[in-house]
């Protein structure tokens, strides 16, 4: 996506005001000048009325990295493995999903802020219950997520960003214990797009999300209650998730070519390689590791 000066208003107003600029603060607190200067590079895509048709709001964006970066660097204390690999330009983050909470989401999103080169601000497709929650939708849309619709991903490839897919959804995020680092079922319609719009794939593994809130059973009748697609049942009972330390493994580009329409045999084979390479990275970095926490 295209870069440029982001700029801030002096005094902001409001209690609405002086919290963001507290916000802001300390997110310069905790990047230093380096991560100042890699935010002002960012500017959204603007359509022909000058906003960014999906609502991303980088000045609120900015504010809102705050918690998240704490989280990246003191709580998580995130480490990247082969970040380089993620080339510029259009490209598809293909990551295994877990933890009961996104926050693998969130870790990958910060690493290219502040570690790629170029930043950039990475569009997740969120599930589409997930803005069915209150505050949720216009929050998700401010800093720059989006309902995961193949013509939402479309658009945005086709303007040059990145996206991020999950491509097991919740039912890698959700999963129980026992099937830690098990990949589950990839869906397709992330093949479709890479070869319909000509993007490479960069695969990540994520090592570390698994084990910061392990499930014990997913309590299916509570989930139907919430109208939750899962309600899985922690030590804690809730999803609080453990200081675990996190690795985010990126795999070197992977280019595809044929007919986005192929029968979906076809397209299964390329999704096959895909998911290969995912699980070789996480086989790879739980191995290599010295401790889930340290």
């Amino acid at each position: 996506m295209a870069f440029g000066l982001v700029k801030f208003d002096d005094k902001p107003k409001g209690l609405f005001g002086r919290v963001r600029s507290a916000m802001e603060k300390w997110t310069v607190a905790q990047g230093g000048a380096d991560l100042e200067a890699r935010l002002a590079r960012l500017v959204a895509p603007r359509n022909e009325y000058g906003v960014d048709p999906f609502g991303l709001d980088l000045e609120f964006a900015k504010a809102a990295i705050a918690p998240v970066l704490w989280l990246y660097k003191s709580y998580f204390r995130v480490e990247t493995h082969g970040i380089s690999n993620v080339p510029a330009g259009r490209v598809l983050l293909i990551a295994n999903h877990s933890g009961q909470l996104p926050l693998d989401a969130a870790m990958i999103g910060t690493s290219m802020l502040v570690e790629a080169e170029p930043p950039r601000v990475v569009r997740a497709m969120v599930e589409k219950w997930a803005p069915t929650l209150p505050f949720v939708a216009p929050f998700f849309a401010r800093v720059g997520q989006v309902v995961g619709t193949p013509e939402n991903c479309r658009r945005l490839l086709n303007a040059g960003e990145t996206i991020m897919v999950f491509p097991e959804g919740v039912r890698g995020l959700n999963k129980t214990f026992d099937k830690s680092y098990q990949l589950q079922e990839f869906g397709l319609g992330f093949m479709r797009l890479a070869l319909e719009t000509n993007t490479p794939i960069v695969p990540v593994a994520v090592v570390g999300a698994e084990e910061q809130a392990p499930a014990f059973f997913d309590f299916k009748a509570g989930a139907k209650l919430l109208g939750f697609p899962a309600l899985p049942i922690t030590p804690t009972l809730v999803p609080f998730p453990l200081p675990t330390k996190y690795h985010l493994h990126f795999g070197a580009p992977m280019k595809f070519t044929g007919k986005f329409d192929d029968e979906d045999a076809e397209l299964e084979r390329r999704v096959r390689e895909v998911k290969q390479e995912i699980q070789r990275l996480l086989d790879a970095g739980k191995s290599s590791r010295k401790s889930v926490f340290f």
